[in-house]
Order: structure tokens, then C-alpha cells, then sequence
């Protein structure tokens, strides 16, 4: 096999192998929206008659959300859709 051959493969390899380390970290800060979580005035976007972030008057309204680790929203009470009026 050629220099050059051996340093195409050996290049392909590290890209790999660095692809790989990278999936997880990426699949690690996936979010999802989490309604009913969000504690008073720490919620991340409008919702429930208001137009901002950091306006929710209630802990843990069901129409206020915030963004928390992907698959972790029922598992702390929360819902993956707004409560239905």
C-alpha cells in the first residue's frame, strides 16, 4: 500500500472515530419543551397570556413551559403539550 493510501485510510478512520465521540455530546444537550415545570418568572418563552420569557406568575402553570434534557419532562411532572383550555 502507497504513503498516500495509508494516510487516506488512517484519515478516514480519525474522522470516524471523532464522529462518534461528538454523536453522544450532541444527543446529551438535546432539548425538549416541558410544560407545567417552570417555577415562577423562569420560564422560557411566551405562553399563557404573556409575550416573554421570565413572565410566568405561578410555579408550574400548565401553559408556561422551559426547556429541559430531552426524555426528562414526564419524569419530573411535566407535559410534552400545553393543557387543553
Amino acid at each position: 500500500m502507497s504513503v498516500t493510501s495509508q494516510t487516506l485510510i488512517a484519515s478516514a478512520l480519525t474522522a470516524m472515530v471523532a464522529m462518534s465521540v461528538a454523536a453522544p455530546a450532541v444527543a446529551a444537550d438535546a432539548k425538549e419543551k416541558c410544560y407545567g415545570v417552570a417555577m415562577a418568572g423562569k420560564n422560557d418563552c411566551a405562553a399563557a397570556g404573556h409575550s416573554c420569557a421570565g413572565q410566568a406568575k405561578v410555579d408550574k402553570d400548565p401553559m408556561d413551559w422551559k426547556y429541559v434534557a430531552m426524555g426528562s419532562c414526564t419524569q419530573m411532572g411535566g407535559m410534552l403539550e400545553p393543557m387543553k383550555k
